[in-house]
């Protein structure tokens, strides 16, 4: 259990030198020793699977579900992925696989909810920033999905291209085309144009 343990955190701080899509076949991927390690009963090792994948659920919910929802159904997929852990076949599929978790956890949120808004003083708020950010997820979250979820995993939830394509499972090219039409999108909901 020592070793690894110790091949997990040797992993888990090593960077590479420049991102690469791809991972040699030599390496081994830190979510394949991860989910090993929690399937053998270390239950820390799926502390740090939360720490690498919650932002990235974080961005899913926050793209499809009320914010005051979020945190709730981060912590209730992360247990459900916990529980269910031992039937995902490819260790290396963790984080499509716990993203997908997310996303039909968001739309059974919606099966179950109806919409109601009780009035209260944080609604009330004059705070311009405040209000200006949930404007602007509101735009973002009328944005087609496929956009969507990209653009609050990169404004939102501070993550690279790269880091998106590797977590979610999309290709980088699927990445990169998703930000520049979503942003082209919000920047028009938005009422920026171009200059040509």
């Amino acid at each position: 259990m020592f070793e690894l343990d110790a091949t997990a955190d040797m992993l888990l701080m090593s960077q590479p030198a420049k991102a690469s899509t791809e991972t040699p076949a030599t390496e081994t991927r830190i979510e394949v020793v991860l989910v090993k390690a929690v399937l053998e009963g270390d239950r820390n090792s799926f502390g740090r699977l939360y720490d690498l994948y919650a932002p990235m659920i974080h961005g899913i919910l926050l793209a499809r579900v009320p914010r005051s929802e979020v945190d709730d159904l981060v912590q209730d997929i992360f247990l459900h992925a916990f529980k269910k852990l031992h039937t995902l076949r490819d260790w290396a599929a963790f984080g499509p696989w716990i993203a997908m978790i997310a996303r039909n956890r968001a739309m059974d949120f919606h099966r179950r909810s109806k919409e109601t808004v009780e009035v209260t003083d944080d609604l009330r708020s004059t705070d311009t920033s405040t209000t200006k950010a949930n404007e602007i997820l509101e735009l973002i979250r009328d944005l087609p999905e496929a956009y969507r979820e990209t653009l609050v995993l990169r404004l939102v939830e501070g993550m690279t291209g790269p880091e998106i394509a590797e977590r979610t499972g999309l290709t980088p090219a699927s990445v990169r085309v998703n930000l520049h039409r979503g942003m082209k999108q919000l920047r028009e909901k938005l009422g920026y144009t171009e200059a040509l």
